[in-house]
């Protein structure tokens, strides 16, 4: 039997025993819209818990658009224009209007990537600029005690909007929302400090309700004020299947809802061997990132089995700190434990890593 995977930019063809063969756990394979931008626009015409973006902003706001980086499969060049059309709509001009990239911990971006994210177009009539991690205000305290400092360029708008694709999240419960703010636009320490709960058991796929990261993140979207969202889900072909636009937390939930009873997945069996892909480029831009399939092929392997991870990983192992902790001289019981005395983000990953590969070989 042969089998294609994604990888990179590019199919992976493998050929499997058929006397060897579960099955393959896919999301369903739903039709994306014949015309993307107009169900954009539906959506940013019957908002969710929200009035229009016209009749919320007024001519004198400054408006952020804050929107996903190059190793998310997001569309923002599709998501733009009609939120900025609505905006022009409204009075609002191009020099009013700064988009930011949301880095997180990942790298800078090169005016190339700026303009292929945004769309030429845009990128040459609106001001496009990378999340600083270095240059954060302190605005507060979440009640969890993590001390909330945003990128400065964020805290100058006074109305935000939070673009992105929505998906289920290993430790988030699912991406979107205000995960555009935080951890998108967030300083180091307030990312490091909300993301050391992934190892509380409720930080997993698919979770909201009692899940510290997710329900942190949305305490600080709160602190900052996010008012108005705009999120993507797309197939797995990349293209967009449906959006939702709103409130940030009321829009937020409706997506989950359609992605849980759309893409969730019922093991039946678990493998003796998973071969797993995170989807292609840009997920799998680097191993930091193709981690994320390893989380959820984990789910469908016998304790003691095989993961094989698909990942082309141009560049490299990615972030630092994740990097410097696979290729340490550290058991894989030991990151973990070292990571529990003192959380170091970047770490966190390779200690995942280390959890799954106590109970499979990867």
């Amino acid at each position: 039997m042969e089998i294609s995977i994604n990888y990179g930019n590019t199919l992976k063809t493998l050929e499997i025993l058929d006397k060897n063969y579960l099955g393959i756990l896919n999301p369903k394979e739903v039709a994306a819209v014949d015309d993307p931008i107009a169900e954009v626009k539906r959506a940013l015409a019957s908002p969710i818990g929200s009035k229009k973006i016209k009749e919320l902003v007024s001519t004198k706001n400054k408006i952020a658009i804050l929107v996903s980086d190059i190793s998310r499969p997001c569309p923002s060049y599709i998501l733009l224009p009609p939120i900025i059309e609505e905006l022009k709509e409204a009075g609002v001009n191009n020099a009013q209007i700064t988009i930011i990239f949301g880095l997180g911990v990942h790298r800078r971006h090169s005016e190339e990537e700026k303009k292929r994210l945004v769309g030429e177009e845009i990128y040459n009539q609106i001001k496009c600029i990378d999340h600083d991690i270095e240059d954060c205000v302190k605005i507060g305290t979440t009640k969890r005690g993590n001390e909330v400092s945003v990128f400065k360029e964020v805290l100058k708008a006074d109305f935000i909007i939070a673009t992105g694709n929505l998906e289920f999240h290993y430790f988030a419960g699912y991406s979107g929302g205000a995960k555009a703010l935080a951890p998108g636009v967030c300083s180091r320490n307030t990312i490091a400090n909300n993301h050391k709960h992934f190892l509380d058991s409720a930080a997993k796929a698919g979770k909201i309700e009692g899940n510290p990261i997710r329900e942190e993140i949305e305490e600080i979207g709160k602190m900052v004020g996010i008012d108005f969202m705009v999120n993507a889900v797309l197939n797995s072909h990349k293209k967009i299947v449906k959006v939702v636009a709103g409130d940030v937390t009321k829009a937020h939930r409706e997506g989950a809802e359609y992605i849980s009873n759309i893409f969730g997945v019922k093991i039946d069996n678990l493998a003796d061997i998973v071969i797993t892909s995170p989807g292609g480029f840009p997920k799998d831009i680097d191993l930091y990132q193709t981690h994320k399939a390893m989380e959820f092929a984990s789910l469908a392997v016998k304790k003691g089995g095989i993961i094989i991870v698909a990942g082309e990983c141009r560049d490299g192992l990615g972030e630092r700190n994740f990097a410097e902790a696979l290729n340490g001289d550290l058991s894989p019981q030991e990151l973990i434990e070292e990571l529990k005395k003192n959380f170091v983000l970047g770490r966190h990953k390779a200690s995942r890593i280390a959890k799954i590969h106590l109970d499979s070989e990867i």
